[in-house]
């Protein structure tokens, strides 16, 4: 007699405490919407703006943006508890707590601080359990765009000139970072270190403008970034480990372009749009620079310890030389997400890409590596 296989226990876990908890559920929702319900079998985790893990909706479309409005996670439900091993438990205010049973790897789709930034790769480190995704090293310098310049810098890739105003010291700081700034040429880019979406930043055409763009980046993160702009084409690159501990690979390049009612790729034009943002997947770019770049991507990969995938984005200039901008180690899977398509043009489509990182993970070694 034929069984039919066990379904692979997957824990989606999203939302969460940072200024990204929307984007997260947006990401879950494709996410879930793209896994086989005959080989996977979905607890779905969402975690409160307050920080509270709920057991929560596993429907797709609960998840989506719906007549402008961007989806959140409700304060209800039983609480889910990961104690150390692969188990889940839930308790319900006034019931006696229960089991959810093991689960066989868990996909956290959390964006931003007290998630994407190795703290829940570290809770799960601690657990035991294998997860979707870098681990704590790769996810901590991945979210701290200083750090993550450091290392590229080191690793021999271009990235572009910052100048760093360092957690609460903006006003003994101020001349200095006004030189700096000076010195990168106006405009600039004044962003939070460790955020994502493009919250929070602003660009600066004039000195006067300075304070209130500092000011404002650390209401998102008291670490700020002032950083140069760059003339050039925004480029990005999709990279996926290697299967069986082969080499990384890179996807095809894509190319974002925008109207200009957009003067940079802000939030609304990442995840509202209306028409005003372009995807050219691929990009038109020349073979020798399209290989060039690809060669970058992964070398960025490596030089920061990436696992199981991430998305290396790019200024390219006129002259033809590439410009490290930033890694993302977890890249949006939202309906408008570059990632996912630049993976579909490549030959792996949503479905696909989704199997194979839940593929890689349950391969990898627990413990260091």
């Amino acid at each position: 007699m034929n069984q039919t296989p066990r379904r692979i226990r997957v824990a989606v876990v999203f939302g969460g405490r940072s200024s990204e908890h929307t984007i997260s559920c947006i990401t879950a929702g494709g996410v879930l919407g793209a896994m086989d319900p005959d080989r996977y079998e979905v607890v779905p985790i969402g975690v409160t703006t307050e920080g509270r893990w709920v057991l929560a909706s596993g429907e797709p479309e609960k998840l989506a943006i719906s007549d402008g409005q961007l989806p959140e996670v409700a304060d209800e439900g039983g609480t889910v508890v990961l104690p150390a091993g692969s188990g889940l438990v839930v308790q319900s205010p006034g019931e006696v707590p229960r089991e959810l049973g093991a689960v066989d790897v868990v996909f956290p789709l959390l964006h931003g601080p007290y998630g994407e930034d190795g703290t829940i790769q570290g809770l799960l480190e601690l657990s035991d359990v294998r997860y979707v995704g870098s681990g704590v090293l790769a996810s901590a310098v991945g979210m701290d765009k200083h750090v993550m310049k450091l290392l590229l810098r080191a690793a021999g890739l271009p990235v572009t000139r910052h100048v760093l105003v360092e957690a609460g010291r903006w006003e003994p700081q101020r001349e200095r970072v006004a030189a700096g700034a000076a010195d990168l040429g106006w405009p600039v880019f004044v962003k939070p270190a460790r955020a994502g979406s493009s919250m929070g930043v602003a660009k600066v055409t004039e000195p006067a403008e300075l304070e209130h763009a500092v000011l404002a980046a650390r209401e998102h993160d008291p670490k700020v970034l002032v950083e140069e702009a760059v003339t050039g084409r925004e480029i990005e690159c999709g990279v996926l480990e290697g299967v069986d501990g082969g080499d990384p690979e890179a996807s095809v390049l894509g190319e974002i372009r925008f109207d200009a009612s957009h003067e940079f790729y802000d939030f609304q034009a990442k995840y509202l749009p209306e028409g005003d943002v372009h995807l050219d997947i691929p990009a038109d770019v020349d073979a020798t620079t399209s290989e060039r770049v690809r060669q970058m991507a992964v070398a960025a990969f490596r030089a920061l310890s990436c696992e199981s995938l991430a998305r290396v984005d790019f200024f390219l200039q006129p002259d033809g030389t590439a410009i490290v901008n930033e890694v993302n180690t977890m890249p949006g899977f939202t309906p408008t997400s570059m990632f996912p398509m630049l993976w579909a043009k490549s030959g792996l489509d949503y479905s696909a890409l989704v199997d194979r990182m839940i593929t890689t993970a349950l391969r990898r070694p627990l413990g260091l590596r």
